[in-house]
């Protein structure tokens, strides 16, 4: 069954294809994907084969994906994922990953609910390791990350290509003994 979590504003739960139209609005957003490592959604169905990957990776144990929610909204529309990605079970590590609509940033939404992951990933999970690859130049998600403990480990030269460009990646990490 797939885990449903809550924090003090946030349902995260699991995604579907009502949620196909939220996860667009996310990845067809510039704004969103110009550190994410994937080109922009074109097109509704583009985003509709993001439900059919998250599942497909929880079923393989792969990855987890959630869909972030307002509990008290009123149409149940997501506003971003969050959830681990390269999930690695026997080696117990997992890197995170999140992304909101520019709507809801700097309300404190994505610190909450990365809060909330990273201590199902350790707790229900028992990751002994949640890694975090970063775009240099992505200094919200650098400042998110060492708010919360993360420490830069370094860096990985032409790591990601995003419209035709490497960029460079700076690599963060949290262990669960240096987390309590």
């Amino acid at each position: 069954m797939f885990p449903r979590l809550e924090t003090e504003r946030l349902l995260l739960r699991e995604l579907t294809y009502e949620d196909a139209a939220g996860i667009f609005a996310c990845f067809s957003n510039a704004d969103v994907t110009r550190y994410y490592g994937q080109e922009t959604l074109e097109r509704l169905e583009q985003a509709a084969a993001f439900v059919e990957l998250f599942a497909r990776n929880y079923e393989e144990k792969r990855g987890i994906r959630w869909g972030i929610q307002l509990k008290d909204s009123p149409d149940n529309r997501i506003m971003g994922t969050i959830g681990f990605n390269a999930w690695m079970p026997k080696h117990r590590r997992a890197e995170i990953g999140y992304e909101l609509h520019p709507d809801h940033w700097h309300k404190g939404y994505a610190t909450e609910a990365v809060s909330r992951i990273v201590a199902y990933g350790f707790e229900q999970l028992e990751l002994a390791r949640i890694g975090a690859v970063v775009f240099r130049e992505n200094q919200a998600s650098q400042t998110l990350l060492t708010k919360l403990g993360f420490q830069q480990e370094g860096i990985l030269r032409d790591y990601i290509v995003q419209d035709g460009k490497s960029y460079d990646t700076h690599v963060y990490s949290m262990l669960r003994h240096s987390s309590k």
